[in-house]
């Protein structure tokens, strides 16, 4: 393993960040002097950012908290393209107005996370749609263009892999490597930014935008990936039946959030705790060797430090409280999903399938008829059977509320309204 001197690149390695890095030797350098300006970029394809993008986001949280300079690249600009990389079709083109309101809602996911107010160095958040909307065809395809090989673009994986699996890859989408390396030209030139991060599959295009760099403009930049997250049963970190985590709660409220984290697998509790917290490494390791029952305190720790980070401490108290009244006392908890239904409409009541599906815990009235018939649904803590059992105010708990649960771990109130 590498011994590094800066505290940036340090922490990266000993949380567990690092993937890859175009010259490790002279960024550690750069970042012992603290002289590094980096940046990642979020295209604007939805209004909140989901958990795929958090170990970017906490990338930049450590690349601030170590002393450098932190940009937080909205591709106001490059949403109009659409990014290839890891996808096997064309990500359907958003109109501008879209655009604008998806990247006035991401915005917001940034700000529990770096200062862009106080400090030496508060985080600064630009849009490459203040240089790429100027941009004439011609002279940019003479002076950036001719630096690209065509053959060399082709053995890149966001290209090769939409090939080999015969899927269509656009011309407007072949452009997209091209864009993002002039980012990182224009960002070098107007902010002295001097290194780019990314996931794994951002590794060609980075590469592409050091190289731009050099031969443009003589100028030293640096590249680095994570790993590509997966969860140790292979899945891919935030995708779960329920559809994704999303960082804003419009999209998932903060007890779902917390949720998400609880149920991490054994085997991954320490590295997220890592990764997705600013819990110092030797309270990581006290946790970690937690054995049997016992880690179930740490992934309790994980969903309250995880949670507090996004949505503040009260938000993680009340999610923590929701779920040991669920879990622990059996009783409901104010933070659970809930579903306000017409009390007229429970008085003649309504079938348990349909609440069901509108409750969150089903997608399809036939999914949630097998998940009845199967017993994997409970009213208020006992078994049902029947998906055409009418429910309605004589099923009230004492919470004045009618608790549904799929499975073990999640659960709905259908209340009165």
């Amino acid at each position: 393993m590498t011994t590094y001197r800066s505290d940036l690149l340090r922490v990266f390695q000993e949380r567990g960040f690092i993937h890859q890095v175009t010259d490790p030797e002279g960024l550690d350098a750069l970042a012992a002097a603290r002289r590094v300006v980096g940046y990642i970029g979020f295209d604007c394809t939805a209004d909140s950012l989901h958990i795929g993008s958090l170990v970017q986001i906490m990338m930049l949280r450590w690349l601030q908290r170590t002393g450098q300079q932190v940009i937080a690249l909205m591709g106001g600009g490059t949403t109009r393209v659409g990014d290839p990389s890891g996808r096997d079709e064309s990500r359907k083109l958003l109109t501008d107005a879209t655009i604008a309101e998806n990247l006035a809602g991401i915005r917001a996911n940034f700000a529990p996370f770096l200062d862009f107010a106080g400090g030496e160095k508060p985080a600064l958040m630009i849009n490459n749609a203040d240089w790429l909307d100027e941009l004439r065809y011609i002279p940019f395809l003479r002076d950036i263009g001719r630096h690209f090989s065509v053959n060399r673009m082709l053995t890149m994986d966001s290209v090769r892999m939409r090939l080999d699996r015969d899927q269509p890859l656009t011309f407007l989408e072949f452009n997209y490597m091209l864009l993002q390396s002039y980012d990182f030209v224009e960002l070098a030139k107007r902010h002295g930014c001097n290194l780019q991060m990314g996931g794994s599959d951002q590794w060609g295009n980075i590469v592409m935008g050091v190289e731009l760099g050099r031969r443009v403009s003589d100028l030293a930049l640096f590249g680095a990936t994570t790993p590509l997250i997966t969860t140790a049963s292979g899945q891919k970190m935030g995708k779960t039946a329920a559809g994704a985590i999303w960082l804003a709660p419009h999209r998932l409220a903060p007890y779902d959030y917390f949720q998400f984290w609880r149920n991490t697998e054994d085997a991954d509790v320490a590295r997220f705790l890592k990764l997705f917290t600013d819990l110092p490494l030797d309270e990581i390791a006290r946790l970690a060797a937690l054995q049997g029952a016992e880690i179930n305190e740490a992934k309790k720790v994980l969903a309250f430090e995880a949670t507090r980070l996004l949505h503040g401490d009260a938000a993680a108290t009340s999610a923590a409280d929701t779920a040991r009244r669920v879990f622990e006392q059996g009783t409901a908890g104010a933070d659970l999903p809930t579903l306000d239904k017409p009390r007229g409409e429970l008085a003649t009541g309504l079938p348990l399938f349909r609440l069901v599906v509108e409750a969150g815990l089903a997608k399809s009235n036939a999914e949630a008829r097998r998940l009845i018939e199967q017993g994997g649904i409970r009213v208020n803590d006992q078994p049902a059977s029947d998906p055409g059992r009418a429910i309605g105010l004589a099923d009230l708990g004492p919470d004045a509320a009618i608790k549904l649960t799929a499975g073990r771990k999640r659960h709905a109130l259908i209340r009165p309204a």
